[in-house]
């Protein structure tokens, strides 16, 4: 996906610039541009839109020095996203400049030895990498001056979305799938919004959504991943430009990311691409490679099949925070994978499972359903020879663990009961 940049449609220097470098909304189909407004879909073919920028060109020792010497969060990259330069001042929660892992425990269990890091966003506000996208949102909610928060989620999405409004001091009204895991629901209604189940998937929460923006009920509501999402998705932008800083401002040979709508992924290979442009990392060759569930893994059966068009499927898995049957980002997802030399794998729900326990064992990280789902897949890569494991690998974590206790709890417990003696200690063997 190439890197789409337009004249700045601000007269002088010295207007303000709400939107940053931002200069229009473009069609990813079509190339269309569109005032930078809250629609989503093209208006000549329905194509799905997205943030085209002016980007700072030409110095990239002076941006990467105002980068380096900027809070630590996204908005260190806020010269790089559709947001006004004074956002860290704005009540907001800040998230971003989560941990890179360097994961050689792990490493040596899976037999790379090229290097590899586990970025880590369950550190984020809310413990999810949708805080980032969620900020991104936020701000272009109170631009067009609207008052509700929503959004159609798998659960991540939900709790960022009440905390981000919350802090901000909007009203927020999220839905979810009605069986989400306990956690997951507990963390999006403690925040004091209004949280809504919805009897069926999050296909069907994705499309009562949709309905709802035509209504007069929707008036003034932001869905950020609806009519707010070409913003939204900007924010994942932010983990390619932090791999690539905390790498030393250079670019890994593969990453492995997980793929729910597909958005995270198409975005960090778009963050990747500006990186290039702006001179900010040297422009290398690299594999993104896209990880799901068995159970909701229609992304995986078309890059299998050789097929471009993606096909719905029912999810059924554990890995609930990726259970889109209908990814809409889908068909860009097959593209990048292509044109990078990657491979999109998936694993079963036992393979979750197992990778949960293998990367808390190894490098003490507990990661939610969808990091079993990544290091999985990064396993199944290297097992079946895709993935070069003399090649420098990043894997995503997006989540914490403690949001999806259900998936371990039956086979994870206490390794002995004992009496509180020293000899009851020897007596079950584990002295």
């Amino acid at each position: 996906m190439a890197v789409q940049t337009v004249a700045s449609t601000y007269d002088t220097p010295s207007t303000p610039r709400p939107f940053g470098p931002a200069a229009a909304l473009s069609c990813r189909e079509c190339g269309t541009r569109f005032p930078l407004s809250p629609i989503f879909a093209c208006q000549e073919c329905f194509g799905p839109l997205e943030v085209a920028y002016d980007l700072p060109l030409g110095d990239p020792e002076g941006l990467r020095r105002r980068i380096e010497a900027g809070p630590t969060s996204i908005w260190r990259y806020a010269p790089l996203l559709p947001v006004p330069a004074d956002l860290a001042d704005r009540p907001n929660l800040n998230p971003g400049w989560t941990k890179l892992v360097k994961a050689d425990n792990l490493a040596r269990e899976l037999g790379i030895t090229g290097g590899l890091y586990v970025k880590d966003d369950s550190g984020n506000p809310t413990h999810s990498f949708k805080d980032r996208v969620v900020a991104i949102a936020l701000e272009a909610a109170r631009t067009f001056g609207l008052t509700t928060l929503s959004c159609s989620s798998t659960g991540n999405l939900a709790g960022a979305v009440g905390a981000a409004a919350a802090r901000a001091g909007l009203r927020s009204c999220v839905f979810i799938p009605h069986d989400l895991e306990a956690g997951k629901v507990v963390m999006a209604a403690v925040y004091g919004g209004q949280l809504v189940g919805i009897e069926g998937s999050y296909d069907d929460v994705n499309r009562f959504c949709s309905e709802l923006i035509g209504d007069p009920i929707g008036e003034g509501w932001g869905f950020v991943n609806v009519n707010l999402r070409p913003y939204y998705g900007e924010g994942s932008k932010t983990l390619a430009y932090e791999i690539a800083e905390q790498l030393g401002w250079r670019l890994p040979d593969n990453l492995v990311i997980p793929i729910a709508s597909g958005s995270q992924l198409t975005k960090i290979d778009k963050g990747l691409q500006e990186l290039i442009k702006l001179g900010l990392v040297e422009d290398k060759p690299y594999k993104i490679y896209g990880a799901q569930a068995e159970g909701c893994s229609p992304v995986s059966a078309a890059f299998k099949a050789g097929r471009d068009v993606v096909r719905p499927v029912k999810p059924d898995t554990i890995a609930k925070s990726l259970a889109i049957g209908n990814p809409a980002d889908g068909p860009y997802v097959l593209d990048i994978t292509r044109r990078t030399g990657g491979a999109i794998e998936d694993v079963d729900d036992a393979q979750i499972v197992d990778a949960i326990k293998l990367l808390a064992r190894t490098e003490g990280i507990f990661g939610e359903t969808a990091g079993g789902v990544t290091v999985g897949v990064l396993r199944k890569l290297i097992e079946t020879g895709q993935l070069d494991p003399a090649a420098e690998t990043v894997v995503l974590n997006t989540g914490d663990g403690l949001k999806t206790l259900d998936a371990v709890a039956p086979t994870t417990g206490p390794t002995a009961v004992i009496r509180p003696t020293v000899a009851a200690f020897r007596e079950a063997g584990l002295a």
